[in-house]
């Protein structure tokens, strides 16, 4: 039996430390989000989530207009990013040449760079005209808030899908082409199902940064509460409504309803990645 030497003792347990301490982070969070969140939770109960009306003057709150329009521009975010990012991915790994991958590779990747404020001044100043001009309303709503969103993840799916797309075995894509496979056969029937694992995986990180952005939305989200008949219309998330309001909370009850919706979206997104996770990403690994 190999002993192990000290060196090798050291960096085992510093990493086990590590890893605990994430989740001594996670759960110092959850708690602290309870503990600020619990006289709301005690005040309205979980009809917190279905009432509608938030009006800080008469201490009335209800978080289903924000939760609303959380859920809806993440959906529209995803719809539009996910396509997108996956054909860049496929173009930059099977069809674009040489010459093409690396700068076109690099530009989609310097997406993710930007300051996300950048990203709402832009909606805002040059998005929501163009929305309201061919869409109605006054560019600004839960629709512009998802186009930008899914800019904004559009980089994550994009560069880690082709990561995982430029692992698929050259063997496979050329037996493929052998048996008289063609480009689009080699693409739907062996790099995509190889790479399926780390496609869904790209498509989680960014469901879990369009659930939590704040700056970008606030800008062209409209921060009004009420859920309007039509998604070009002004509307709110949790991000901005905490953004705009945290530091305008003038009474407990109204501080503790700001934390009992930082607790809901805490919840939501623990619960989607988790889920996503734990199930879509082992269903996919069990079939691979």
């Amino acid at each position: 039996m190999i002993k192990a030497n000290k060196g090798d003792l050291i960096f085992e347990n510093l990493t086990r430390i590590l890893a605990l301490l994430v989740l001594v982070i996670l759960g110092a969070i959850f708690i602290t989000l309870v503990q600020e969140a619990l006289p709301a939770i005690k005040e309205y109960g979980f009809d917190f989530m279905t009432q509608s009306k938030w009006a800080p003057n008469m201490e009335i709150f209800g978080g289903l207009p924000a939760i609303y329009g959380t859920i809806v521009s993440t959906i529209i975010a995803m719809i539009i990013a996910t396509p997108l990012a996956l054909g860049i991915a496929i173009f930059l790994t099977e069809i674009a040449p040489n010459s093409l991958r690396t700068p076109v590779g690099t530009s989609i990747e310097l997406l993710a760079a930007i300051p996300s404020i950048i990203y709402g001044m832009w909606g805002l100043f040059y998005l929501a005209p163009i929305i309201r001009e061919n869409f109605g309303g006054m560019g600004i709503g839960i629709f512009s808030a998802g186009v930008i969103l899914s800019i904004m993840i559009l980089p994550f799916i994009s560069a880690i899908s082709r990561d995982a797309m430029n692992t698929t075995p050259d063997i496979l894509k050329e037996s493929a082409y052998a048996l008289g496979a063609t480009k689009f056969d080699v693409i739907k029937d062996v790099i995509i199902p190889y790479a399926k694992a780390g496609v869904l995986g790209s498509i989680i990180l960014a469901l879990g940064r369009a659930l939590g952005e704040t700056m970008a939305v606030t800008f062209v989200i409209g921060n009004s509460h009420k859920i309007s008949d039509s998604i070009f219309l002004p509307a709110t998330s949790i991000p901005a409504t905490l953004a705009n309001e945290f530091n305008e909370a003038d009474s407990e009850i109204y501080y503790s309803s700001l934390f009992y919706l930082a607790l809901i979206l805490f919840v939501i997104s623990f619960s989607v990645i988790a889920f996503a996770k734990f199930y879509l990403l082992r269903k996919v690994r069990r079939e691979k």
